[in-house]
């Protein structure tokens, strides 16, 4: 087994193999979900509040000492979440209710806390996941909502869900995304796996599901944004691998609303055993769809 020699412990860092955390100091996991409309997203920001400020400020309370957290991917201003997971470093001793119902009662209404456990010391929130699953929903009704403003995408036009399907089937792989990859992105590589993507209707409601190993800046809203296009019948099915394959986030048309979009599930591997959550919100579940639509024909993915 391979030890890294030169480790030393940072909070929250990645734990080498052959490595523990030290004496007195405990991981912990947490699944989070909260209504973006009212947060710079995810990271802690000066100029305003991040979800991560008041995540942290709630979990701190509980724990009687500072906490700051890891997440598995940082949602953008406005962007929601029914199952972003966490994991923090705390040298507290607290138990999962605990971890649970402390939060909360610690947190505004529009964050909750629905899991909490002890990891093992190689847990990473980020680097320990193999996909992540976005929702995006729009609401296709011919006048804008008065309900679930800040949980809806709208769309006004007629939009086609087969010429969408069609059009999805070429970004299933591994590819290049620089066409889809916001200004300002981190990344050091454009490149991504799609693994699976699904667009389904539920009465007036069009929900658009992703799932990849990883995201850049903005890839899933400026998909959308690509493939509404397409739905209004304003470009063919197969622009969207010409877009794809040209490189180019200038030619790709306008990025998607904010509000429409949700993280809805983190997956990792089961020796970690984080609970498997439906993927939300709640008002949109697949159970419902299946009672809708029962010979569903399961969307495009890379796997059988």
């Amino acid at each position: 087994m391979a030890v890294a020699q030169d480790w030393q412990y940072r909070v929250n860092y990645l734990v080498p193999e052959g490595r523990k955390l030290p004496s007195g100091i405990f991981r912990y996991a947490a699944a989070i979900e909260y209504d973006g409309s009212g947060y710079c997203g995810w990271q802690r920001q000066r100029h305003c509040t991040g979800v991560q400020e008041v995540v942290e400020k709630a979990l701190s309370a509980v724990a009687d000492e500072p906490v700051k957290v890891a997440c598995a991917g940082r949602t953008d201003t406005g962007v929601h979440a029914t199952a972003q997971i966490i994991h923090f470093d705390s040298r507290a001793m607290r138990s999962s209710r605990n971890w649970m119902l402390g939060s909360n009662a610690n947190m505004p209404r529009n964050v909750r806390c629905h899991w909490a456990e002890k990891m093992p010391d190689n847990f990473h929130a980020r680097f320990s996941a193999h996909s992540r699953t976005y929702r995006y929903l729009v609401l296709n009704t011919s006048s804008r909502p008065a309900l679930l403003r800040q949980g809806l995408a709208w769309e006004g036009a007629n939009i086609s869900l087969p010429a969408m399907n069609e059009a999805v089937a070429a970004l299933i792989g591994e590819h290049d995304f620089s066409s889809f990859r916001g200004a300002g992105c981190q990344s050091a590589t454009p490149w991504r796996s799609i693994h699976y993507i699904d667009i389904f209707r539920l009465n007036d409601i069009v929900v658009f599901e992703i799932r990849a190993n990883a995201f850049l800046l903005h890839m899933v809203r400026n998909i959308m944004g690509a493939l509404l296009a397409v739905g209004r019948g304003e470009h063919s099915p197969q622009w969207l691998g010409q877009l794809l394959a040209l490189r180019d986030r200038s030619k790709a048309g306008v990025t998607a609303p904010a509000q429409g979009l949700y993280l809805v599930r983190v997956a990792y591997p089961s020796e970690f055993a984080i609970p498997v959550f439906k993927p939300g919100p709640c008002f949109v579940g697949r159970d419902l769809y299946d009672v809708i639509h029962p010979s569903r024909p399961g969307g495009f993915s890379t796997k059988n």
